[in-house]
């Protein structure tokens, strides 16, 4: 979803400025930050530890009280409100962390009701509210059971309910699956983009892994010393990254090194190809070494889909007369984004 297409911005972030003042002196955690997130979108935000995109994130629900700038979330700016108009405004942002924060010694049915209680719901409307949200969050089975008999995942699925109780217009993910399992993560994931589909709710995520961005969001920021540096459609920035900062996230998804050994020996050109969009799943290779006297010998290979988009990377060895060559790698630079010369023996 983007802008373009009608789609109005639900969380609007203006020179947003959070500092941190110490015995040291002043520390900048946000630095004049401008975003707009679309309603219904899937929203990352990327950077390293340090970077800043967790107290950017806390500054969305007033957490962490802006030192300058202005939040406003469906319209309303939380930078204006007193404290009553404020804990309204916060019953529609959820909030799930990254180590839970269950209470011990309530169970997850009692954990979910805490949210409605904190929240005036009347209690007669508890049991048919909570039993949806767990059967949402496939923890139907565990109403009795208390956060010492749930795995990781489960813990992570009760503060998912907990955080959906009062029917929120946003989710925001800190670090939500950092101290998961990697299988764990992709069930995580696979449900919060489930509930922004059935819901609609629009989701906020800080990460400092790519992987997660890549399988659930739709727009990105990538955050580096307080400050976002790279803005945009997710697979745009997959394909298009201008930071080095964003290619080097990237490349911990995309990239991949061969073997001294297998670069050793070679007689053709050593050619790295990124085929972006439809190029990715389209006969290319194949064309050129009909079209062309030359030989091809692919070395390594993948293809990522983000968003349901190919997008691939593949490493081959080019043999033949130099005039051959030439003419196979301009006809692939020319069907394809990208194709840089690793080693070029002519």
């Amino acid at each position: 979803m983007n802008e373009t297409e009608g789609v109005t911005a639900l969380i609007e972030i203006r020179n947003l400025v959070k500092e941190y003042k110490s015995k040291k002196g002043k520390t900048l955690g946000v630095n004049n930050v401008s975003l707009k997130i679309n309603e219904g979108d899937i929203f990352g935000i990327v950077g390293y530890s340090g970077a800043g995109k967790s107290s950017l994130l806390r500054c969305l629900n007033l957490l962490e009280v802006p030192t300058s700038g202005d939040v406003l979330i469906d319209g309303i700016n939380l930078t204006k409100l007193d404290r009553r108009e404020l804990r309204e405004a916060r019953l529609k942002i959820g909030m799930i962390f990254q180590h839970f924060h269950l209470i011990s010694a309530k169970t997850v049915y009692d954990n979910v009701a805490f949210a409605l209680k904190a929240a005036g719901v009347p209690k007669n409307e508890f049991n048919e509210k909570i039993t949806k949200l767990l059967e949402l969050v496939g923890l139907q089975d565990r109403a009795t059971h208390y956060p010492a008999q749930l795995s990781g995942g489960q813990k992570q699925r009760v503060g998912i309910a907990r955080a959906l109780a009062n029917n929120p217009k946003v989710l925001l993910c800190d670090e939500a699956t950092s101290a998961l399992d990697p299988s764990t993560t992709k069930s995580i994931l696979s449900l919060l983009k489930s509930i922004n589909e059935q819901l609609g709710i629009t989701i906020v995520v800080i990460t400092h892994e790519m992987e997660v961005v890549k399988e659930i969001c739709d727009r990105m920021a990538v955050m580096q010393d307080g400050e976002v540096v790279e803005e945009g459609d997710v697979y745009d920035i997959f394909a298009h990254p201008q930071e080095k900062l964003t290619r080097d996230f990237i490349d911990t998804v995309l990239q991949f090194q061969l073997p001294e050994r297998l670069l050793q020996g070679r007689e053709g050109t050593l050619v790295k190809i990124h085929f972006r969009g439809d190029s990715a799943e389209e006969a290319l290779i194949s064309t050129v070494l009909k079209k062309f006297d030359v030989s091809g010998n692919i070395l390594h290979g993948k293809i990522e889909y983000i968003n349901g988009q190919p997008l691939g990377i593949f490493i081959m060895e080019v043999t033949g007369q130099e005039e051959e060559i030439n003419k196979a790698l301009h006809y692939i630079e020319e069907h394809t984004e990208s194709l840089e010369v690793i080693r070029d023996v002519a």
